[in-house]
């Protein structure tokens, strides 16, 4: 049985940073490309981060890129997202996510918030 479980989500100011963790349980992220999604109150989950199984082709959301950075330790079987220079619209339950398509499995979430 799949678990990932986030933590690391808190209330902070604008220009703030945060480092998410998602532990993994019944698999080992090292055989699993690895994303994290986020999704603000009214709107849709959407894509923030990914990390191929290979560790070293990693993606960005515009809205993210060159302040968001994701890793992974397989040897932790966690995955990380550090988040610099916050800004009120990244305010979200973010969501780790193992896999792809119809087999993509999913944490509960965290929640971000920040205050201007």
């Amino acid at each position: 049985q799949v678990q990932l479980v986030e933590s690391g989500g808190e209330l902070v100011q604008a220009g703030a940073s945060l480092r998410l963790s998602c532990v993994a349980s019944g698999i080992k992220i090292s055989w699993y490309d690895m994303a994290w999604f986020r999704q603000a109150p009214g709107k849709e989950r959407e894509f923030v981060a990914a990390n191929r199984r290979t560790g070293t082709d990693t993606f960005y959301d515009d809205s993210v890129k060159g302040r968001f950075t994701i890793s992974r330790d397989n040897a932790e079987n966690t995955l990380y997202l550090q988040m610099n220079n916050l800004k009120p619209e990244d305010t979200a339950v973010y969501y780790c996510a193992a896999g792809s398509g119809s087999n993509r499995s999913w944490g509960q979430g965290t929640q971000v918030t920040v205050s201007s």
